[in-house]
């Protein structure tokens, strides 16, 4: 699934849902370290734990994160089931 997201460096994040989990976490553009890492760490995390885990992180003055966004992502994911 590809998610466009706003308010943020990365202009895509890309995903799988697999059993219900997170697969295959990919962010294009933003801080490459920082969003491998939040990709590997998140990587087959069940998907409601994962948004609960990540709504609401904000990143400085922005009312949001790459983080939060991919929380958006999931719950984008979860309404069109």
């Amino acid at each position: 699934m590809k998610f466009i997201p706003s308010g943020i460096c990365p202009r895509e994040i890309s995903f799988d849902i697999e059993d219900n989990k997170v697969k295959n976490i990919s962010f294009l553009g933003g801080c490459n370290g920082n969003l491998q890492a939040l990709s590997i760490l998140a990587e087959d995390m069940e998907v409601e734990e994962l948004i609960s885990k990540l709504k609401h992180i904000t990143c400085g003055a922005k009312n949001t994160s790459c983080a939060d966004q991919l929380s958006k992502a999931l719950e984008n994911y979860k309404s069109m089931e």
